[in-house]
């Protein structure tokens, strides 16, 4: 089979490092792809939201299977083109990747459906939002509705930072038009669980947990970023939350959206919250996590082409999905300043140090190859990835293969997995 992936980062990487382990794939290409994705893939210079080029050329090149990486052409209705013109493709068509596109949407599907939430209000005007706020309860979460790269979300202690926020979101638009609408929720405490799940339109079934570090420094302090590392499974993930939300979260949430006349077929990302008063969404993602995929592809096995196909074909059910005992953890190289400003250009060194190590794993995300070698291209650099028979033992790993690269301005978190240590 003839592949073809949509996407530039980490998680593309991971995919691609997916397919290449499958029998089925005799050649993979990637759209626009990056410099460690050119080691297993042919990239293609075509960016990701060119669908009408993509389609072109998935059908010159006689493309088998399309899997589509990222959010952006998801929720701009990539799968609908491609499906259009014949194609097959892995995710969900443009009125189900609403489910991530707005957030609106997705809190008001959860409320009429029963789903287990925050509380929460959506205001289209930043003088409403601003009225609400004055007689709301501290802390509260502003989220921007649409697509803002995973950084449209603030969280305000205080009645000032929240006017500032809805300021920065819907006056200033620092998002763009993903901020015309703002959904304002309650504050809910708890231990952060990252779900993936493969959906074929009825059937959904669950991949291993995993738990994101979104803040850019140690502590869970500075600005939310796209994710500084995670790991899984999540210790905190047990049995007994895994019950509660196949009851009542995930078949539900499939089931709503098929009630709603928008099958879902393709990843659902679900965000949840640990609370005291049990499980919440705190949001939907359409597609794989990143850095999620980095740590939970590599510790499924089944051959990822199958799961695909049986998404497409309506026939998951059929598929017994399983993962590695074992756990993954994934540390992210970045360039210091992300997410705010930052350079590029800088040669990355060191690659040579994971040839031949099985249980060890180099995803690129920001970098491209050039005359000099291969040099960052973004914030997110690499996520340096390792598997061992325990949580501990795979952090101690990652870490120990964080000091095999370098590059000017080499900046990552040193905590990330330290809930381990207090499971």
């Amino acid at each position: 089979m003839k592949i073809l992936i949509i996407g530039s980062g980490g998680r593309e990487h991971a995919i691609a490092y997916a397919c290449s382990k499958s029998p089925k794939a005799d050649k993979i290409f990637c759209a626009p792809g990056n410099a460690g994705i050119a080691q297993i893939a042919e990239c293609v210079p075509i960016g990701a939201m060119e669908f009408d080029k993509l389609a072109d050329f998935a059908k010159r090149e006689g493309i088998d299977l399309t899997v589509i990486g990222m959010d952006d052409p998801l929720v701009g209705g990539i799968v609908d083109v491609f499906e259009k013109e014949g194609l097959r493709v892995f995710g969900p068509r443009k009125n189900a990747a609403i489910l991530e596109g707005s957030k609106a949407f997705s809190k008001d599907l959860m409320r009429k459906y029963n789903i287990p939430t925050a509380a929460y209000e959506t205001f289209t005007s930043p003088e409403a939002a601003c009225e609400y706020l004055e007689t709301a309860d501290y802390p509260i979460v502003l989220k921007a509705d649409g697509l803002a790269l995973g950084k449209g979300v603030l969280i305000c202690n205080t009645k000032e930072e929240a006017l500032d926020g809805v300021k920065t979101l819907m006056t200033d638009k620092q998002f763009g038009d993903a901020g015309n609408t703002i959904v304002i929720e309650e504050f809910m405490t708890g231990r952060e669980v990252s779900v993936l799940s493969f959906v074929d339109g009825n059937t959904i079934k669950i991949m291993s947990s995993a738990q994101d570090h979104k803040r850019a420094k140690d502590g869970d302090k500075g600005l939310n970023t796209g994710g500084m590392g995670n790991f899984s499974p999540s210790p905190f993930y047990t049995a007994e939350v895994d019950d509660f939300c196949k009851k009542h979260i995930y078949q539900a949430t499939v089931d709503a959206m098929k009630a709603e006349g928008r099958p879902f077929k393709g990843v659902i990302f679900f965000g949840l919250m640990l609370t005291s008063k049990g499980p919440k969404v705190l949001e939907y993602n359409a597609r794989f996590g990143d850095p999620e995929a980095q740590v939970v592809l590599p510790r499924m096995k089944n051959d990822i082409i199958d799961v695909f196909e049986a998404c497409i074909d309506g026939t998951l059910d059929k598929v017994d999905l399983q993962f590695e005992d074992n756990a993954c953890v994934c540390v992210v190289l970045a360039s210091d300043g992300y997410p705010v400003s930052y350079e590029k250009g800088k040669l990355i060194t060191g690659f040579e140090n994971f040839e031949g190590k099985d249980d060890y794993f180099c995803f690129h995300a920001g970098t491209k190859l050039t005359d000099e070698g291969i040099v960052t291209n973004g914030g997110r650099v690499l996520g340096i990835t390792a598997k061992g028979a325990t949580l501990k033992e795979a952090r101690a790993k990652a870490y120990e293969a964080t000091e095999w690269i370098q590059f000017e301005n080499k900046y990552m978190r040193h905590d990330i997995g330290k809930a381990i240590d207090e499971a």
